[in-house]
């Protein structure tokens, strides 16, 4: 979940027809008038247009959707244009990017109705209310069951297994300095073997044979064995890609698999938490509020799951079967406070770099 190349990308793209509803409009337009609410948010917001009409109908706001291209280029853009918002709300900041985004003073705050529904460890901003979770995922290694079935080697679960000789060359990650989900996985280790003990980590990782290419697509689709769009192109069994990907690799079979094809290794996520917030500025604000407030309703959050392949913020909305079945639940993920990852992301980028790709 971008900062995020989704699965939704190739795979859920080619199996559901999704709508987005996308506007054109100038830089610093914000809304057109009193009864447009404009959301801004990365290219992989999704939602279902029957969804968007309920809430159009409901209250009277005509909804226009802003896409500024992947998760970071979007809160980028955000803050340069903090004086001027291009819209009333924003969607899509995340925990590796959130302590940026409050730091610029991107957010008015507001408590949006149905936040004693979601966990208080969605909550990071708990105390202050400048953003609302609305959806979390976990970015884990997939594995292709039937290769380790085929050479009969029990798929890795852990940091520690990836290391041992038998998964030595199975492993494609993504670049941490250009994708999310590379960056997401790198975190992940920090966070399991601390600041002293990562980069060890990483050389044992890199001595193991794993390999590193640019973005998701790129490790999924054409490297990882196990995806479907990359069919015989891919001699790589594990990927760091989503616990929500192997729902994806079964929507839409007939007749519908025992398991999915691809599985999850559970001990090597990393949880990704997604917020909305009211614009600062915003020319609606109170437009903006009723948005927010959508967003988190059971409505826009059941439609969630099978657009963007998260999860819903909610504890309470009803997830689909497909997800339930065929997804990974992941119990005690790693995860960083949004401070600490501000304080050294680009340092830890630096040194992954250099030990990495050198």
């Amino acid at each position: 979940m971008s900062t995020t190349s989704r699965i939704t990308a190739a795979a859920v793209a080619a199996a559901v027809a999704m709508t987005t509803l996308a506007a054109c409009g100038s830089q610093g337009g914000g809304s057109a008038d009193a009864k447009t609410v404009t959301l801004v948010s990365h290219d992989s917001f999704r939602a279902s247009k029957s969804v968007l009409a309920a809430f159009e109908k409901e209250s009277g706001y005509k909804v226009k959707v802003l896409g500024g291209g992947d998760a970071g280029k979007a809160v980028n853009q955000a803050i340069l244009s903090k004086d001027n918002p291009q819209g009333d709300v924003f969607f899509g900041i995340d925990n590796i990017l959130l302590s940026r985004g409050l730091k610029a003073g991107l957010f008015s705050p507001y408590r949006a109705k149905g936040l004693d529904s979601v966990p208080a460890a969605l909550q990071l901003d708990k105390d202050r209310h400048r953003v609302t979770p609305l959806d979390y995922g976990d970015i884990c290694v997939n594995y292709d069951r039937g290769y380790f079935a085929k050479h009969k080697i029990a798929p890795p679960k852990t940091f520690d297994d990836l290391v041992k000789p038998q998964y030595k060359g199975l492993l494609v990650t993504e670049n941490s300095a250009t994708s999310s989900p590379g960056l997401a996985f790198q975190l992940a280790t920090i966070a399991a073997y601390g600041n002293d003990g990562w980069q060890g980590y990483w050389k044992k990782l890199k001595a193991n044979g794993v390999e590193v290419v640019d973005g998701w697509e790129q490790a999924y689709n054409e490297r990882f064995s196990g995806s479907a769009a990359g069919k015989d192109k891919g001699d790589k069994p594990l990927v760091v890609s989503y616990a929500s990907s192997p729902p994806a690799e079964v929507l839409g079979k007939k007749p519908a698999p025992k398991e999915a094809p691809t599985g999850v290794a559970t001990g090597t996520c990393f949880r990704q938490i997604e917020f909305g917030g009211l614009l600062k500025g915003a020319k609606n604000e109170k437009g903006g509020k009723a948005l927010l407030d959508f967003l988190l309703s059971r409505t826009f959050q059941e439609d969630v799951p099978l657009q963007m392949f998260v999860n819903p913020a909610r504890k309470d909305a009803t997830v689909p079967e497909v997800f339930t079945k065929y997804g990974a639940t992941i119990d005690k993920p790693t995860t960083l406070a949004p401070e600490t990852i501000t304080q050294n992301r680009e340092q830890w980028i630096k040194q992954w770099s250099s030990l990495v790709l050198k």
